[in-house]
């Protein structure tokens, strides 16, 4: 008699995958908005009593735009992963997808509606399903989003055991005369920049390498100069950014120019690509605090400085570029908010470009 085969034989296990989708909906009930039209939270496949699989948003209640204009983004984790992994713990890179996206789309001067996860793995895990959705909620509930859809891909030929991956997707809105685009910024201009948390999610490759290969470090190492553990720095979360900005644009809707998610790249590229072609940005070195993690990070590595800031975002974790008699102000107001701001640097005619020195 021949080998009867079944989903759950090839590595598929339906009823562990209702136990999962079970296991997150506290999690996806709590990350709601207004303007979510039923059913009120995300649809994810296989799951029972959660809806179809797109969601509906009613842009008429998001607030009062005239002309609104969609934004959209995604992005992922990246490497990251294997630090969480490394450590076992989960709770915390959900938070990381989320800024991912929700801090690139308020670039834009939009605001962010509704978030979708895409998540692969090779079994089904439903503690570790839920420690993610955990984080991806509490990333959602901080930057005034709904999580309205998420897709658990259950691949054993596509991922080793212990392995997954994530992916984010955020739709927002702005008003269409409200677009911040970069071509306002004027020589003069103001760059104002705010404090990270950390690493936040970019360079981990490298960060990987250096800590764990070139230092020879184990993540429950403690760090002297950190005053924690490997793993308790590197799995610090990605800092969301898009209340205060928000905030910051109602407040001086006029004087900011431009706004800049500082991400893989660093400070050259990711305020580069917001210049308009004639205009180039100086940043003055130690115009801020050196963040100790990055101070560590290369000295574990003997990274030089120039990659650091290709790499890195070397304390700044977002910028502003203001006009100069607004920067007191900008930066009185984020203070409000916890987060630290510095003038950084400033606007010139020239070749664009971000030059460092």
């Amino acid at each position: 008699m021949s080998e009867q085969w079944s989903y759950k034989k090839v590595g598929l296990d339906l009823d562990k995958y209702e136990q999962t989708i079970s296991g997150i909906q506290a999690h996806i009930k709590r990350a709601q908005r207004s303007g979510v039209i039923q059913p009120p939270f995300p649809a994810r496949k296989g799951g029972k009593g959660v809806g179809g699989f797109a969601s509906l948003f009613d842009l008429s209640v998001a607030g009062k735009y005239t002309n609104p204009v969609l934004v959209t983004c995604t992005d992922g984790v990246g490497s990251k992963l294997k630090i969480a992994c490394m450590a076992g713990k989960f709770d915390t890179v959900g938070i990381d997808l989320v800024a991912m996206s929700v801090n690139d789309l308020i670039c834009t001067g939009g605001e962010p509606l509704t978030f979708l996860d895409y998540l692969a793995m090779p079994k089904d895990d439903p503690d570790l399903t839920s420690q993610l959705v955990k984080g991806i909620a509490d990333g959602c509930l901080e930057s005034g989003c709904a999580l309205v859809g998420g897709e658990t891909a259950i691949l054993p030929d596509f991922y080793q055991p212990g392995d997954f991956d994530l992916a984010g997707f955020a739709a927002g809105v702005v008003e269409r005369d409200k677009i911040i685009d970069g071509q306002a910024i004027r020589a003069g201009d103001a760059v104002i920049g705010l404090a990270s948390s950390g690493v936040h999610s970019n360079g981990y490759s490298l960060v990987r390498k250096v800590v764990f290969e070139a230092a020879g470090l184990k993540v429950t190492d403690h760090v002297p100069e950190l005053g924690k553990t490997v793993g308790e720095e590197l799995l610090t979360p990605t800092r969301l950014y898009v209340k205060p900005v928000r905030r910051l644009l109602e407040a001086h809707a006029d004087a900011i120019h431009g706004l800049a998610n500082i991400t893989g790249g660093g400070l050259p590229d990711n305020v580069g690509r917001i210049l308009p072609p004639d205009k180039r940005v100086h940043v003055t070195r130690n115009s801020w605090p050196a963040a100790p993690v990055f101070t560590w990070l290369q000295k574990c590595g003997n990274v030089a400085d120039a990659e650091m800031f290709r790499v890195f975002n070397v304390g700044i974790g977002f910028v502003v570029i203001a006009d100069p008699s607004a920067v007191d102000s900008i930066v009185k107001q984020l203070a409000t908010d916890g987060i630290s701001a510095w003038k950084i640097g400033d606007v010139r005619d020239g070749t664009v470009g971000v030059e460092i020195a």
